[in-house]
């Protein structure tokens, strides 16, 4: 073949050799960007599950079929497993969740408060809020009304709430709810201490003050039967009472203790004697000691700590000390008060026959004789 036609040739087969070279790598790129779009990893979703797995040992790194998204809902606490055929895609032990709605391949249901336990707490719940509206509106308790409020579906376990409901209540406001008419099946609460307005104390406004003072007749209790102030303030700051700033409940705690109880004869605050700068402490008042005794006390601390009485020892075996001194003084007091009785019924058993014969003496039939 003559030079310049194998010059012609040589160049003509570069240029088809060029050609197929870029043809082949634009099919390159074309197949490798078909794979990237049905790679899982390359889409939104698939990147917030990646970035919501655990950072460590949880991530594959083969790539298999596309993963189904793992659900929960916050609300009821449910989890939802991904298909069996997409764990094998994942680690053992890497669980993905999102606050998303359930999908319909969730086998696990949406709501599992449905149990017996869950409903009778939330219907004493919804029973509590009942009865205290009730009572700070000063409205009558029926029965039939707290029937609505649970609902036909309890009617049966009625006793069990509304024991529940009450106990909640005793515990934290230190009232009781007893039956007051049991032909209508009417309620009333009643004030653990005879405290003015049924334990309210401010003319009836608000809810009752029977509890903190229990309280601090029991931090007294334990503190030897007297208790600074300062350490009073720090004991209440525990249960997120603080004077001078005003509570949901007991108002402006400082007034209430200091000024209110003091006046209502409940507690005694005086000075220590030969403090300077001066100190206050607290004692029991008079009619702290006539309507409730260390023992009552100390049952209303361990009920609200769902324990017994005994649990503090020290001031336990005080307690039942001040029971017994408590029956023998009531006993004394009876036996007193029987002897009075007996006493004045024989004298007036005496001025009965005097009066008797006196009037045999002044009678006509007598004078005639």
């Amino acid at each position: 073949m003559p030079r310049g036609h194998k010059s012609k040739f040589q160049a003509r087969q570069k240029r088809h050799q060029a050609q197929g070279e870029r043809q082949g790598c634009s099919n390159d790129q074309a197949t490798a960007g078909a794979k990237e779009e049905s790679t899982p990893s390359s889409s939104p979703q698939c990147e917030d599950i990646t970035q919501s797995q655990p950072a460590a040992g949880s991530r594959s790194t083969s790539r298999g079929p596309p993963r189904t998204k793992t659900t929960s809902t916050a609300s009821a606490g449910v989890s939802c497993s991904a298909p069996k055929e997409a764990s094998n895609s994942q680690d053992e032990g890497s669980v993905v969740s999102f606050d998303v709605p359930v999908f319909e391949s969730c086998e696990v249901p949406l709501f599992t408060l449905s149990s017996e336990i869950s409903a009778v707490t939330e219907m004493a719940v919804n029973l509590e809020i009942y009865l205290m509206y009730k009572y700070r509106k000063k409205q009558p308790i029926l029965k039939e009304d707290m029937l609505k409020i649970i609902g036909e579906e309890y009617k049966n376990q009625f006793a069990k709430i509304l024991k529940r409901a009450s106990e909640k209540i005793e515990t934290t406001f230190a009232i009781d709810l007893r039956e007051d008419d049991p032909t209508l099946h009417s309620y009333v609460f009643v004030s653990k201490l005879k405290l003015p307005n049924n334990g309210r104390v401010f003319g009836g406004r608000g809810l009752p003050k029977t509890s903190l003072l229990l309280n601090v007749l029991g931090l007294i209790t334990f503190r030897g039967n007297c208790i600074s102030e300062e350490e009073l303030w720090r004991q209440l700051s525990l249960m997120r009472v603080y004077p001078g700033r005003k509570h949901g409940i007991f108002g402006e705690p400082r007034k209430l203790i200091t000024k209110d109880f003091v006046r209502l004869k409940y507690l005694e605050y005086r000075q220590v004697p030969g403090s300077d700068p001066p100190c206050f402490e607290l004692l029991w008042g008079p009619k702290a000691h006539l309507e409730t005794s260390k023992m009552k006390v100390l049952e209303f601390w361990a009920k609200g700590n769902n324990t017994h009485p005994s649990a503090f020892p020290c001031c336990y075996e005080e307690a039942l000390r001040d029971e017994e001194e408590r029956n023998r003084a009531g006993n004394a007091a009876r036996a007193a008060l029987a002897n009075e009785v007996e006493s004045t019924s024989q004298l007036l058993a005496a001025l009965s026959l005097i009066l008797l014969r006196k009037s045999q003496v002044f009678s006509p039939s007598h004078q005639n004789i």
